[in-house]
């Protein structure tokens, strides 16, 4: 089953940047579909491949930071193709 996955990593300290930085690096080194925009991070592949990456990524990110917020949505199809039709 493909999912497509929305993030957004807000580190809630000052000195931020580089945790998100780092998180995205490590998405893109992934091998798996990953697009982005200034609000969020999108990755879209097979359900297990995508949610172990994710649990290490994430933890590794929340271990960078002292404290953070991660918001996730998640989508059961690849999205990655999508474009608006109006």
């Amino acid at each position: 089953m493909n999912i497509s996955v929305e993030l957004t990593l807000t580190p809630l300290q000052d000195e931020y940047e580089p945790a998100i930085i780092n998180f995205i690096k490590k998405l893109r080194d992934s091998g798996l579909t990953v697009l982005e925009n200034p609000l969020s991070t999108q990755v879209y592949g097979e359900y297990d491949e995508v949610m172990a990456l994710l649990q290490q990524e994430i933890r590794i990110a929340f271990d960078a930071v002292e404290r953070g917020l991660l918001y996730m949505k998640i989508v059961k199809s690849d999205r990655s193709d999508y474009e608006p039709h109006f």
